[in-house]
Formats: structure tokens, C-alpha cells, sequence
């Protein structure tokens, strides 16, 4: 009970906190989706049947908040029997602070939930509870993402509740253009737990995603151009790897 009335609270402030700050200040709202091949999350392989994933997205300044989801579009059970999603809703917020010339520093809020997994949407119990794990796992992290002079990204994300074990992942990308495609690479770290090593695949640190990503606009009028991009992703602690194809909407 103690759980869900802070997410309802939790809710009701955000939807204040709209209403007050787009009176003073412009809120934007966009909302779009991409169609995937399979889904594939930091080199993990989440589900490999193809997967529609919508997104909401509220920005007010500096201030973002909105919810991501994966719908896998077969009834086939997920390979990651941890994450075990067919079906996953995030909601997440962040702020961002721009260093003029330098960089762009995002500190991001995430909460991950599986509707799938059994567990009501309002238990947030954590890990330890006598009453069982909750339904939602909370992730902080923080991305420093360099000018376009300079376009590197590192950014790093920990686990701090309903997971005993605080897993870590690290990672850098580089982003460039080649023709009319643009191109980046990749690479990610898990820095690993005795706890929870499933969460990751590894108890010890580990590099498990690795890859390039095209992606290019294809015109289809005047007005109307189609984001489509290519990933081919290798996990070298698994030893094995992915090809991904994506369209957005």
C-alpha cells in the first residue's frame, strides 16, 4: 500500500510540475516509435522476435521526462530469462546542462517494469523485502556528450534499487558521417556482480557490447524523409552477435 500511494504521489507531483512550468516556460511533447528486427539491449538479446517500441516524450528547457516501451510482436518467450520481456514500459526523467563548447552533461533517472512478469505495477518493493521482489528496478546514470568538434559520448549507469547487486555499465561512442550515412561505435563495459551476474551475464568486469550503427534519411516526398539505421553488435564476454535493422516513425 506504502508503495503505491508514492507512485501515485510520484505521478501527481510530475503532472504539477507540467502544468506549472509550461505556463512559464515552453512545453514541447513529440511521440514516435520504432519498428525493430529483434531487441537487443547493451549487447544483451532481450527478445528476437521483431518488436514495436513507441515513445512519449515531454521537454520543458532543460528538463525531459517520458515513458519508452518494447512490444514483441509473437508470443515467443523472452531469451533473457532475467529481464524476461516480451513486454516492457519505461518511464524515465533527466536534465541536462550545457558547457558551452564543451559539452552536454545528462544525469537520467530510469524505472524499468516488466507487465509480464507477474508483479503489480504498484509494488515497489525492493530485493530484501520479506514479501518478495517488487516490480520495477531503478537505474541513475550520467552521460557527458561532446561538441560536434569533438563527438564523443561516455556515459555510465548503475542500478540503486530492487537489484542487490548495483550492476554498472560503462560505455563510449563516437559518432561521424560517412557519404550520407551517419556511423557510430560503440563499446560498453559491465562492471559485474557476485549477486546478481545474471543481470549482465558476467560476475566480473566485462566487455560485452560492442558494434557499429549506420543510419541514414530516406526521402519519400518533399516533406517526408524515413529514419532507417543498421546495427551489427558483438558481445565478446558471450561470444556472440547480433544484426539489428530499425525503422523509425
Amino acid at each position: 500500500m506504502k508503495e503505491r500511494k508514492f507512485y501515485l504521489c510520484f505521478t501527481f507531483i510530475l503532472i504539477l510540475m507540467t502544468i506549472k512550468y509550461s505556463h512559464a516556460q515552453k512545453l514541447s511533447l513529440s511521440a514516435n516509435a520504432d519498428l525493430v528486427s529483434r531487441y537487443v539491449w547493451r549487447g544483451l538479446n532481450i527478445n528476437d522476435q521483431p518488436n514495436i517500441q513507441p515513445a512519449i516524450t515531454f521537454k520543458l528547457a532543460n528538463l525531459q521526462f517520458g515513458f519508452w516501451g518494447s512490444y514483441g510482436l509473437s508470443h515467443t518467450n523472452s531469451t533473457d530469462e532475467l529481464h524476461n520481456t516480451s513486454h516492457e514500459i519505461d518511464s524515465w526523467i533527466s536534465y541536462s546542462i550545457p558547457v558551452e563548447n564543451i559539452a552536454n552533461i545528462t544525469a537520467v533517472v530510469t524505472d524499468y517494469y516488466y507487465p509480464n512478469g507477474g508483479i503489480r505495477i504498484g509494488n515497489f518493493h525492493n530485493y530484501d523485502d520479506k514479501n518478495g521482489q517488487g516490480a520495477h528496478t531503478i537505474e541513475a546514470g550520467l552521460s557527458i556528450a561532446g561538441v560536434e568538434s569533438f563527438p564523443l559520448t561516455l556515459c555510465c549507469y548503475m542500478n540503486v534499487y530492487n537489484d542487490k547487486g548495483n550492476n554498472i555499465y560503462f560505455q563510449a561512442e563516437y559518432t561521424t558521417t560517412v557519404d550520407d550515412f551517419g556511423l557510430s561505435f560503440f563499446a560498453g563495459m559491465a562492471f559485474g556482480s557476485k549477486d546478481t551476474p545474471l543481470y549482465y551475464g558476467t560476475d566480473k568486469f566485462s566487455l560485452i557490447n560492442t558494434g557499429i550503427k549506420a543510419s541514414k534519411q530516406i526521402k519519400i516526398s518533399e516533406s517526408f524523409s524515413l529514419p532507417v539505421y543498421c546495427s551489427y553488435t558483438l558481445n565478446p564476454k558471450a561470444e556472440i552477435s547480433y544484426m539489428v535493422f530499425g525503422i523509425s516513425f
